[in-house]
């Protein structure tokens, strides 16, 4: 039953994407539904007065678009039940499908690690369920059709639950490659735009790269193998040197799908420009499925890990956390900014995967457990509040027509609900405590401060500096998202459509940031649910659970010893309600210190005016003069002079430009090395058929010398 379910999930996932496709298809839609409705109910009349109501031309399209995501919602409970019951049961089922090649069936593994994946993408697609038929409605059918994207939707979740499905090589790159192509198709929705065309083309190029390096990395493993079953992959003996190659493709491949720096470049280039449910599916949900193939690789099929590899993971980790940050915090457009947050969070889960593969080569396997759950509560932590932020920045985008934080401001008077909603996202993100951000980086800080076990000197010197490199991300992440939040919601209105924008109508799309909101909150106070299911997870994986089993309790997290630290959520939070109680008691006590409302203060200056508030680069000023040499800066302060000799200043313009040295210092030699090459090689075609020949006939030579 338990993979029933799972099946389940990817059909009907698949039957959402098919069910888009009838988009122009009313009439055959029509006639089904009656043969089904005459085959199942013997003709129920009121069955069949349904159904010609919905399907009446008018209602049609608004009855499609819902029908496909109740479908795609129902593929997103089953791989909730699913995750949750091969979780709660401990077990492992292994099937065989009759597809594939002739002599290499699909073979099918659920286990605790693809449970706890299938649990995380579940809950996302329930979130996207509800968000999606308010949201898609803004599109014209004409410009934007449906059918493209929902068929692309469906098959993109499909390949991703495939993926955590499959049990040997070719039906996982096959999965990969349909999640891979699928979410090209969908960044690529809004073609019109240059930009969206140059972004996907981007993704798929960086996306095939990937593919690439990861065919190598199980190519590696087969040749010391009999087969291509996972099974055949864990029994393959590897050298240092082998093991250390395949290890080194495996994090190319999914470390360039997850986002990790250099090779992030893709990913702020193609969540803005995706439909915003999209975004979330993206950066909260295949980040993490690349994060699945890392784990399974690495802690699964490779066997025995080095410590070696650990630094290698921690080291690129820090930099992607840290980077990351710097890079969201000088962004003005909202998804921009949140695709670059991204990339932080994904570093700060390579960093402890890094910590646990250095405990466990060192032989400290609970240590090295304490840091996989870290990573992986971190993973379903960042999976709720970054698609809870990129929903809401749908509902922004879908109700100002803006991205741009600038050109927001006073948000919070209009649309009061997703406000509070996105101040969850906002704290959450932040790492605040109450929230479920605060614990998983708690986990990840208690890891690193085990360093004292360690004997490696390197190893007790380097630890440090990345825990100190996390506790800087944190601070930044936390002024970060302050702008973020107080640009948007508080103030003023800097623009028209600011001032006139209003809470959204439809309340799915309210819905479905409220279940991540609540979920974030939930998993804040009670991590220890979330504990238990991934506990499970290394037992199976690691053979060693979270070293005190006192973090097992609902009142107290002590992941190593209560001597050493502990956490009470539930005791915060009730000894914040009763702070609050105090301060409201006495507020209210006195009439002269009761709360009341004003106009804001304006310094004498006669009004105030939306120009008089901080923008996105005055306030990431300080970061930038200290932070200088992360990006490279282009500031550029131009004046218009008038009057006799030119002497006042009539207008002052600004220009700030922010660019990744990524671009310039590795992807723009590539590609003037590769036009280069193509030049190179244009030179033989020369247009005559003689020189074609000559080409053909060495060609011939040399391979008879090489056979020969």
């Amino acid at each position: 039953m338990i993979l029933l379910s799972a099946y389940c999930a990817v059909l009907l996932s698949f039957a959402s994407g098919l069910l888009a496709l009838m988009m122009n298809q009313r009439q055959t839609l029509l006639s089904i539904s009656q043969y089904t409705i005459n085959k199942l109910f013997n003709g129920d009349a009121r069955c069949l007065d349904w159904v010609n109501k919905n399907l009446e031309e008018r209602h049609f399209p608004v009855f499609l678009k819902q029908a496909v995501f109740v479908l795609l919602g129902l593929s997103g409970v089953f791989a909730v039940i699913a995750g949750l019951a091969i979780l709660l049961g401990k077990g492992v089922i292994t099937d065989q499908i009759s597809l594939g090649l002739p002599w290499l069936p699909w073979h099918v593994r659920f286990d605790g690690l693809s449970g706890f994946f299938f649990f995380i993408i579940g809950i996302a697609v329930c979130a996207v369920s509800l968000y999606g038929p308010g949201y898609v409605h803004s599109y014209k059918e004409n410009e934007h059709p449906f059918a493209s994207l929902g068929l692309f939707t469906g098959l993109f979740v499909a390949g991703m639950l495939l993926v955590l499905l499959a049990d040997d090589a070719f039906m996982f790159m096959i999965a990969w490659e349909l999640m891979s192509v699928a979410s090209y198709f969908l960044v690529a929705f809004q073609h019109e735009n240059s930009a969206n065309r140059s972004a996907s083309f981007l993704y798929l190029l960086m996306a095939e790269i990937g593919a690439l390096a990861i065919i190598l990395g199980f190519g590696v493993l087969a040749s010391f193998s009999d087969g291509f079953t996972f099974d055949a992959l864990r029994e393959s003996k590897l050298s240092e040197t082998w093991a250390s190659i395949a290890f080194v493709l495996a994090m190319l491949g999914f470390g360039m799908k997850a986002g990790i720096v250099p090779v992030h470049v893709w990913l702020p280039e193609a969540h803005p420009v995706a439909p915003s449910h999209i975004s979330a599916l993206m950066s909260g949900v295949m980040l993490k499925v690349a994060l699945y193939g890392l784990i399974r690789f690495c802690f699964d099929l490779l066997g025995e890990v080095h410590w070696q590899w650990g630094v290698v993971l921690l080291i690129l980790g820090t930099v992607s956390a840290l980077g990351g940050i710097l890079y969201a915090m000088m962004q003005p457009n909202l998804k921009r900014l949140l695709a670059y947050s991204s990339v932080e969070n994904i570093g700060i889960i390579f960093m402890v995967l890094g910590l646990s593969m250095i405990f466990m080569a060192n032989g400290h396997p609970q240590l090295a457990a304490l840091g996989f759950l870290a990573a992986l509560f971190h993973a379903f932590n960042h999976a709720l509040f970054k698609n809870l932020l990129f929903l809401g920045a749908g509902i922004i985008q879908h109700q100002t027509h803006e991205l741009n934080i600038d050109m927001m401001g006073g948000l919070i008077k209009g649309m009061p609900q997703t406000s509070k909603l996105f101040l969850i996202g906002c704290m959450s993100i932040s790492s605040l405590p109450l929230f479920n951000g605060f614990v998983s980086e708690w986990l990840a800080f208690q890891t690193a401060l085990q360093v004292d076990v360690l004997d490696n000197g390197v190893l007790r010197s380097l630890i440090p500096v990345a825990a100190a490199a996390l506790a800087l991300t944190a601070a930044l992440a936390a002024a970060c998202f302050v702008k973020v939040y107080g640009m948007i919601f508080l103030g003023q209105s800097r623009s028209s459509n600011a001032g006139k924008a209003r809470e959204v109508k439809d309340k799915g799309m309210l819905a479905g940031p409220a279940l991540l909101a609540g979920l974030c909150f939930f998993t804040g106070i009670f991590p220890g649910v979330i504990i238990h299911l991934i506990n499970n997870v290394s037992g199976q994986l690691l053979g060693q659970t979270m070293p005190n089993d006192s973090a097992l309790g609902w009142l107290w997290l002590a992941p190593v010893s209560a001597e050493q630290a502990s956490y009470s959520p539930p005791l915060v939070l009730i000894g914040a309600l009763i702070a609050a109680g105090v301060c409201y008691w006495y507020l209210r006590r006195n009439p002269l210190t009761v709360m009341r409302r004003a106009e804001t203060w304006d310094c004498g200056f006669g009004g105030l005016t939306p120009r008089m508030q901080y923008s996105c680069s005055a306030f990431t000023m300080p970061f930038r003069r200290i932070f200088a040499k992360v990006w490279i800066i282009d500031e550029q302060i131009s004046k218009d002079m008038q009057g006799a000799m030119n002497q006042d200043v009539a207008a002052v313009h600004y220009k700030l430009q922010i660019q990744d040295h990524s671009w310039p210092r590795i992807y723009q030699p590539i590609a003037q090395g590769v036009n280069s090459l193509a030049k190179q090689v244009g030179r033989i075609q020369t247009g005559n058929i003689r020189t074609y020949l000559g080409y053909s006939f060495a060609t011939l030579l040399i391979l008879l010398w090489v056979i020969s």
